[in-house]
């Protein structure tokens, strides 16, 4: 027989198995997920409550930062910026790292004995999400006290009022950068793995668990688990889209009666 008719056999072979070997592990996925297997349940709800915790805390701390640093005006302001944009882009393991360095024996929260747990991971996600969340926050802030900004000093207010009252103006754009927020932190695995360790039962989350179970072999429950995180993520955009609809029709409906009442 012909070498390259040998060689075309042989790759048809192995697409054949790989394709067979594919479906088998998505159909034992599947049946993970719809006969709830405690293992990969467990894991999804650990990593749901670090991530709520994080984006919480992150959250609150973002926003009162983002809103503050938006109305205030001091010489270091945009270095300040420069530093935040910078943290943005900081990756997740140099975080792990710093925060594993934090809780160590040896470092300044280390009686704390928070290290290689989920208050460890918790706060590895804060530090990774407070960022976004304030740095969204600045810029909503920010074009909207160009728009109120002289309005609320006319009437005598400060810039804490002056905050307060931007963040309630734009409450629901708030919405969408929490559910940014808790996108990101669910979706992160360096830092978690670096402060938590990966230990089964303990601080193995979502993430974790598929980048360990892949280098096992365990295709199935990695499957799962990222069919899982992928459906969460779904539902996050799906939500930032009904509110961002919901807000422009908002919008719109309150618009009308302003402009009809001008013609």
């Amino acid at each position: 027989m012909h070498p390259s008719r040998i060689t075309r056999y042989d790759s048809d072979d192995q697409i054949s198995v790989f394709m067979s070997s594919l479906t088998d592990s998505a159909v034992a996925a599947f049946q993970l997920i719809t006969h709830q297997d405690p293992m990969l349940w467990s894991v999804v709800a650990r990593s749901l409550w670090v991530s709520v915790w994080a984006t919480a805390i992150a959250g609150v701390l973002g926003v009162c930062f983002g809103a503050w640093l938006a109305v205030v005006r001091f010489q270091a302001r945009g270095a300040l910026l420069i530093l935040l944009n910078t943290l943005l882009a900081l990756p997740s393991v140099v975080v792990g790292l710093v925060v594993y360095l934090l809780l160590s024996r040896s470092g300044p929260l280390g009686h704390l004995g928070w290290l290689f747990s989920l208050k460890a991971m918790v706060l590895a996600q804060s530090v990774l999400v407070f960022p976004v969340v304030a740095a969204l926050t600045r810029q909503c802030i920010e074009d909207a006290d160009r728009q109120h900004g002289e309005q609320l000093q006319s009437i005598g207010a400060g810039i804490g009022l002056r905050s307060l009252l931007l963040v309630w103006d734009e409450r629901y754009v708030f919405l969408t950068i929490v559910i940014t927020a808790f996108g990101r932190a669910i979706s992160e695995v360096g830092a978690v793995m670096v402060v938590g360790g990966n230990i089964e039962g303990f601080t193995r989350v979502m993430t974790t668990a598929i980048a360990l179970e892949t280098s096992k072999g365990d295709l199935p429950l990695a499957l799962a688990l990222g069919l899982v995180l992928l459906v969460v993520v779904l539902v996050l955009n799906v939500l930032v889209g009904v509110i961002k609809s919901w807000r422009l029709r908002v919008d719109g409906a309150t618009a009308q009666p302003l402009q009809k009442g001008w013609v």
